[in-house]
């Protein structure tokens, strides 16, 4: 089974635009656990533009499935994680100033800081998960730093998905198998939407997490939130 965590981060910037609590994140978050979300996922960034520090330590109680938190492991940022302690930790390659994830790790070049953040991790009883592409080397790299799982960068997926499916997910196929094989666990997430979710999924059977934000808050836009969490939900049962 594959777990869907919802990414909360737009609820966020809709809620700061008004410098008031509306939307509650909160309540947010609970709901769409309650709709059917197997976990839920936040992006701080040192800005704050989006998901805030006191967020995190508020949202830590409350999640009652998976909580994970994606990230540049910034001092402050392990800082963050090691006081909350939440399920999963996922290490992004991000800029501060990075409007959104837009590549994974050269694992190469930081083998020996990213293997010293997993370690920190894995002592604090954290999971964690490297974002990476398809690049099989570089996720045979990426067990070397002892990190339970990776997550794939599923943009240039999304982008060839409506022109050539069988192309477009190819290189997934085979990254999932390099990583399965090196005993990693394979989460994946960015522009993964209702139209191409299913087919991915399909190709990929044994994907342990998706994570969904910008996609999902949009559809709820126009069907409501606990809809668009069923939906989600639904592209990933083994019916479709």
């Amino acid at each position: 089974m594959t777990n869907l965590s919802v990414n909360i981060n737009k609820i966020a910037t809709l809620r700061n635009a008004r410098g008031e609590n509306v939307p509650d994140l909160l309540k947010v978050a609970a709901d769409c656990e309650a709709f059917g979300a197997d976990g839920i996922t936040v992006h701080p960034r040192p800005d704050e533009r989006h998901i805030r520090r006191d967020d995190v330590y508020s949202l830590r109680p409350l999640v009652k499935t998976e909580f994970n938190i994606e990230g540049y492991p910034s001092d402050e940022f392990m800082d963050l994680v090691l006081k909350v302690k939440p399920e999963q930790v996922t290490l992004v390659p991000d800029a501060p100033d990075a409007l959104t994830s837009s590549a994974g790790w050269n694992v190469g070049e930081h083998l020996e800081f990213l293997t010293g953040i997993v370690e920190k991790l894995r002592d604090a009883g954290i999971r964690s998960s490297i974002f990476v592409g398809t690049d099989v080397d570089n996720i045979r790299l990426a067990a070397k730093t002892g990190a339970d799982r990776v997550e794939l960068y599923t943009k240039p997926y999304a982008d060839e998905y409506p022109v050539n499916p069988e192309k477009a997910v190819a290189p997934f196929v085979e990254a999932a198998k390099a990583a399965f094989s090196e005993g990693l666990g394979v989460n994946a997430g960015h522009d993964l939407n209702l139209q191409n979710l299913a087919y991915f999924h399909r190709n990929i059977p044994r994907l342990s997490e998706v994570s969904i934000g910008h996609a999902l808050i949009c559809d709820a836009l126009y069907m409501g939130l606990e809809e668009a969490v069923k939906q989600y939900k639904k592209q990933l049962t083994t019916e479709i």
